[in-house]
């Protein structure tokens, strides 16, 4: 019996997938549905599969790591001293910590408003934002109050002005409120902090996933005790991809599109901006001059989201743009949104169905990257000294390396993957996209192993992502 490298599963909310590893090398792999009465189960369906694949009658394997995408995420709400420096701290914050912000309060708001949000909500984790370090205290101290008065139970992180935290700890403590406290996530006006509190909300994640049945038991499994969300694996390998390691150079900048049947997920990385000075940056509330930068279209996919697609797009202009004047088959192509959504594990049955997903593929990648990217202001702001022809937001016209994710890109033919993300980068408009980037299709969804393989040596995820994609 052989002793493999790595096992890496990923649970997912329709299935689990698992790929084992030895030598950089992709030795085996295997999707089987999730069983939600008890994933372990699932899990267990699908290794022994391997397991006779390989002639196996165990799975010896030095590692196991381990995502998941299954519970959807804790359900958070930032407090703050300004919404638009709030959102823009919490999204970061949020991006691969296991949360989604579902609401974004400040001062700008009136204290009943606050605590109606709350009440509505009853979210899991309240990110307590507000104020530089050592700058205003009232806001932080103000929120605290309403929180307890909303007499939520959600888990408070305090990550505001750190000279506020101790007031703000005492006043959630006196109210029963479970918190924590982690640095400020803005110290300052240019920079922001936002690892410890990921980390925090990140806990809060493992807590809720390990309640479902059968978690606990392959958490006892995995080597480092942790399973962390699948889009937060798929960034530290695009993180990793970008940067390279200590041995080995990174291939530069890059874009993940990540196309799920339920969002679309762009991931972008620059590792040329953790050399910028303040000066350079500017306000951090203003530009898009992280190092790494995602964005989440909650409404755009391939089966649970196809109707957001032609919602943002009107059937008629997509099929306008391609030339295809056929009215019956627009009335079609309108009835099959419809249905995939209703049976998302529906799968193409015949050359037309193959033709909608496609059309549905494109335009969801084509609109959220332009979401994700900056663009050319076309016209005059003398209040932020904008000129026409100046870009605002994150330029990424130099990207050279496109990495396309998902079900689609896995199950089509590589070269049917590269057209759908080239058709969608063909009419940039006024967007910052890539000019002639290569692209590259992860077929056999390997990407997020390499970020979970980091975890524990960066070298090795680094060999198995240059020898998946033959870079």
């Amino acid at each position: 019996m052989q002793k493999y490298d790595y096992l890496i599963i990923d649970i997912g909310s329709t299935y689990t997938k698992q790929r084992l590893f030895k030598d950089f090398e992709l030795v085996a792999t295997v999707q089987s549905p999730t069983t939600v009465e008890n994933v372990y189960k699932g899990i267990k369906a699908g290794q022994d599969i391997i397991k006779t694949t390989l002639s196996e009658s165990k799975i010896e394997s030095e590692h196991v790591l381990a995502s998941s995408s299954a519970a959807g995420g804790l359900r958070m709400v930032a407090m703050g001293y300004m919404t638009r420096v709030t959102a823009k701290a919490a999204k970061e914050v949020a991006m691969n910590s296991g949360s989604k912000i579902l609401e974004i309060v400040s001062n700008e708001n009136l204290p009943e408003y606050r605590i109606q949000i709350l009440k509505e909500i009853n979210p899991d984790i309240i990110l307590l934002a507000g104020g530089t370090d050592f700058g205003d205290e009232s806001s932080l101290i103000e929120n605290a109050h309403l929180i307890v008065e909303s007499k939520v139970k959600g888990v408070v992180i305090i990550a505001g002005n750190i000279s506020a935290q101790a007031e703000a700890a005492q006043i959630l403590k006196a109210g029963n409120v479970a918190h924590l406290r982690v640095p400020n996530i803005m110290p300052t006006i240019h920079k922001l902090r936002v690892k410890e509190a990921r980390e925090a909300i990140h806990k809060e994640f493992i807590k809720q996933i390990t309640k479902a049945q059968g978690l606990s038991i392959l958490q006892e499994e995995i080597t480092n005790d942790k399973i962390i969300p699948t889009p937060g694996a798929v960034l530290m390998a695009s993180e990793l991809l970008a940067k390279g390691t200590y041995l080995e150079k990174g291939i530069g900048e890059i874009i993940v599109v990540d196309l799920g049947g339920a969002t679309t997920d762009i991931h972008s990385v620059i590792p040329g901006y953790a050399n910028l000075e303040d000066e350079e940056i500017g306000l951090i509330v203003s530009n898009e001059k992280q190092i790494s930068y995602r964005t989440v279209e909650g409404n755009l996919g391939m089966r649970i989201s196809a109707m957001g697609v032609i919602d943002v797009v009107s059937p008629k202009a997509i099929f306008h743009k391609r030339g295809i004047k056929d009215e019956k088959l627009l009335e079609e192509f309108i009835q099959y949104c419809m249905e995939v959504e209703r049976t998302p594990r529906h799968i193409a049955q015949n050359e037309k169905e193959y033709m909608f997903d496609t059309l549905i593929a494109e335009t969801a990648v084509e609109v959220a990257l332009k979401r994700h990217a900056g663009f050319i202001s076309t016209v005059a702001d003398p209040i932020t000294g904008l000129m026409p022809g100046m870009p605002v937001g994150r330029d990424l016209r130099n990207v050279n390396t496109i990495i396309g994710v998902g079900g689609i890109f896995s199950h089509r033919d590589v070269s049917e993957g590269k057209e759908i993300i080239r058709n969608a980068l063909k009419d940039k408009g006024i967007s910052l996209l890539p000019n002639d980037p290569k692209i590259i299709i992860d077929e056999n969804y390997i990407l997020y192993t390499g970020g979970l393989i980091s975890q524990i040596d960066e070298d090795y995820a680094f060999k198995v992502l240059k020898n998946s994609f033959k870079l």
